[in-house]
């Protein structure tokens, strides 16, 4: 069995480190695995094909601020691809994340389509289906559910400065989608799953696979002392937050008034890239820039009384999941997926945007010394859910089934 899967990244963030598992659980139980991926340069062996240069991003992301017409450039990289494809042959094409400036889609399912390529369509978030945006949640859009036009979101990820081609670029994805015989599509948790039922992927076969963390990595340890140290801490109670890059639809507004009404008693530690208000933080707020580093980072979830993530928007929080692996009671909004991840032993769920029950939880939790309570159901609901060697051999599963590999 010979599989292909592409992304925009490889072995690095969330999804390049599930595209990269992935590949080496395949290579483990005797398949051939390749990747194609177009950002970065995290190229492991000879299985793994860049596609274009990193000056190639960089001009399909101006065009694509310039016309709007994000996953319909760059052909001649996609060309390219194709002959790569051409060269190994594959079984089966597994499609993760299809933006990010480095491929053209209609080239590429256009390819698929003549060569009647099975393909398995993994959705970590909403893009597919839009005209336009990854989310819509934040500002309440439900123009997907009909057709995209006047795209409210036209200057957010990916940006457009000038035309807005939401229309077109709907119109050309549910038909090109829509037109692989052989498409099976994998949205990340049921939420996402929720929503494919009013777009226009709605009749095409599906399967829930959420995603799963390395649980040798994310893991109990004796780290508090540590990190009470290495931050002068003593005293405080430790409330940490991660994501991959901070925006206000992540919650980085919400956890700033949150840390301005908790005070000195509180220390939180923010994790991640883009973080802007560094001349205006809180006296109680450390900021840590982005580190692919998991075992510092799994230090971390395990020092911190609490993790949060006040997300507006989100499809599975991969750092819900490592909290609760680290033994780190989770405290979400009630939005997207992330309250899928957690139960009444393993975390706390708040309304969207409601601050004051969110301090209040944070202080029971703290007073209260919760974490103690539920350190070890947090590690066993992430053992039984989330480990990636679980996780991913359901879609070795699922490849076996499209391919009938007996």
């Amino acid at each position: 069995m010979k599989i292909l899967q592409i992304n925009s990244v490889n072995n690095t963030g969330s999804t390049g480190q599930i595209v990269n598992q992935i590949n080496q659980l395949l290579k483990n139980n005797g398949c051939e695995s390749y990747v194609a991926f177009g950002r970065g340069n995290k190229k492991i062996d000879f299985n793994e094909y860049k596609i274009g240069s990193s000056l190639d991003i960089i001009i399909n992301g101006i065009v694509t601020r310039l016309f709007d017409n994000h996953g319909f450039g760059f052909k001649i990289g996609t060309l390219k691809l194709i002959e790569y494809i051409n060269t190994i042959k594959p079984d089966l094409i597994h499609l993760h994340n299809l933006h990010g400036y480095y491929i053209n889609i209609e080239i590429l399912i256009n390819y698929i389509k003549k060569n009647n390529i099975p393909v398995v369509l993994t959705l970590h978030d909403c893009w597919t289906f839009t005209g336009h945006c990854a989310y819509f949640d934040y500002i309440g859009c439900e123009k997907w559910k009909t057709h995209c036009s006047n795209c409210p979101q036209i200057r957010s990820y990916p940006s457009s400065i000038f035309i807005d081609n939401s229309y077109n670029n709907y119109k050309k994805k549910r038909d090109l989608l829509n037109s692989i015989s052989n498409l099976t599509i994998v949205p990340v948790s049921t939420w996402l799953n929720s929503l494919i039922d009013d777009s226009f992927l709605a009749n095409n076969s599906r399967i829930v696979i959420r995603n799963g963390i390395d649980l040798s990595v994310f893991k109990i340890y004796n780290s508090k002392n540590k990190i009470i140290k290495k931050f002068n801490l003593k005293g405080k109670y430790i409330i940490l937050a991660v994501a991959n890059i901070w925006s206000k639809r992540k919650g980085m507004d919400d956890i700033l008034k949150i840390a301005k009404n908790l005070g000195d008693s509180y220390s939180f530690i923010i994790v991640g890239g883009r973080i802007k208000f560094k001349k205006n933080k809180n006296d109680n707020i450390t900021i840590i820039k982005r580190t692919e580093n998991q075992e510092e980072l799994a230090e971390l979830y395990s020092a911190a009384d609490l993790f949060i993530n006040p997300t507006y928007e989100d499809t599975l929080p991969t750092t819900n999941m490592e909290a609760l692996a680290c033994g780190t009671p989770v405290l979400t909004y009630n939005t997207g997926g992330s309250p899928e991840l957690i139960d009444n032993e393993t975390g706390f769920i708040v309304n969207k945007g409601d601050i004051n029950t969110f301090i209040k939880t944070i202080q029971y939790i703290c007073y209260n010394n919760k974490k103690t309570d539920m350190q070890l159901s947090c590690r066993k609901r992430a053992e039984k859910y989330f480990n990636k060697d679980d996780r991913f051999l359901d879609y070795l599963r699922l490849y076996e089934r499209i391919l009938k590999v007996e």
